[in-house]
């Protein structure tokens, strides 16, 4: 397993016991391709309404990454997944974009009601309590059972997640064999040695090799993350079965994960700060290619943050857990950081586009 000084990219037996039993009770656990990639092509492809594929122009095919996002049936997953699927769709064929085919990875082990809207590959969940709670640790197993079934035609992978909208068209910012990810100001592996001492071994190097980064957004060659996916999947594993670690990094646990199982295979990132913001803390979009809405914004009436407390006006993806939001929320008051502004109108324009926004899924 990974947490060992040998073997790196071979699962342990622990989970190939809890593989098994997850296998066991899904009878249906056959991996299903559907959406517009339906038939010969798999997800690979997606399709305008002429049913042609839709490149930038002069897009070099060899850069041409995999938009890839792991999901679940939960309407909360649901819902941000078809906002992200609609502004792929309308990013891809710009200049500058390297975007190549789109799936959703859904690890809820059945199909749902957005199959013939988004390309999607089913896959299974672990076996029923071994993410202790925990759904994100599912990723990672989602990640490699799409990379052991789905036919991929592109060489790059971007991994990404539903709350990630793309705000202008995404190059390949992966330079040959060294991916590209973002760093996070909350992943601090050399503040962490000791407990990660016990995933990355001295004889691995210190513990600065590992990048401050998640799992999202990354762009990696499909060949690394081949090698590396199942390396993360039992350092997830073995993370969350370890009383200490677990406290120690709680709900980004599988983020450093992922971290450790690319130092493990040797593998350093470029770090772009360019690849995405997060508001209310970054003001504006006009130098990145993503925003991640993970934080809720609220403000005052007179534009002022109230982080923290609810505001006078507020977006946050946590309010709509049971239902989507409404088409055409209201724009933030006067003062609130263009970010936020543009964050609401795309959200806007995504959710006046999609036909059947409001219908139940």
């Amino acid at each position: 397993m990974m947490s060992g000084r040998k073997n790196a990219g071979k699962a342990s037996s622990f989970l190939l016991v809890l593989i098994s039993v997850g296998c066991f009770f899904a009878t249906y656990n056959f991996l299903t391709m559907v959406g517009h990639g339906r038939g010969r092509d798999g997800p690979r492809k997606m399709l305008d309404h002429d049913g042609a594929l839709s490149f930038a122009s002069g897009s070099d095919p060899s850069k041409r990454f995999h938009v890839a996002l792991t999901a679940t049936d939960a309407l909360y997953s649901q819902w941000q997944s078809r906002i992200m699927h609609y502004w792929y769709k309308e990013m891809r064929g710009r200049p500058g974009s390297d975007m190549g085919g789109f799936t959703r990875i859904l690890h809820s082990g059945k199909p749902d009601g957005l199959m013939d809207e988004i390309p999607t590959l089913v896959v299974d969940p672990l076996p029923e309590g071994a993410d202790k709670g925990y759904i994100v640790l599912n990723r990672p197993w989602a990640f490699v059972q799409w990379l052991q079934k789905a036919d991929i035609e592109e060489d790059y992978i971007l991994m990404a997640e539903p709350d990630h909208i793309f705000v202008k068209p995404l190059p390949n910012l992966a330079h040959g064999d060294q991916p590209a990810a973002f760093p996070f100001f909350y992943i601090k592996p050399t503040d962490n040695e000791k407990v990660l001492r016990k995933f990355f071994p001295k004889e691995k190097g210190p513990v600065s090799n590992i990048d401050p980064i998640g799992n999202s957004p990354v762009i990696i060659q499909k060949a690394q993350l081949e090698k590396i996916a199942p390396t993360w999947m039992n350092v997830s594993l073995k993370m969350k079965e370890d009383a200490e670690t677990d406290k120690a990094f709680g709900w980004v646990l599988e983020m450093y994960a992922y971290a450790v199982a690319s130092a493990l295979h040797g593998v350093r990132h470029n770090l772009r700060k360019d690849f995405m913001i997060q508001p209310p803390w970054d003001a504006k979009t006009d130098n990145t290619f993503i925003i991640h809405y993970t934080y809720g914004c609220d403000y005052s009436l007179k534009g002022e943050l109230t982080y923290g407390k609810i505001g006078e006006w507020r977006f946050d993806k946590r309010s709509y857990l049971r239902s989507p939001p409404p088409r055409n929320l209201s724009l933030p008051p006067p003062g609130v950081p263009e970010s936020v502004v543009t964050l609401v109108k795309m959200v806007n324009e995504a959710t006046t586009g999609i036909i059947g926004w409001d219908e139940e899924r």
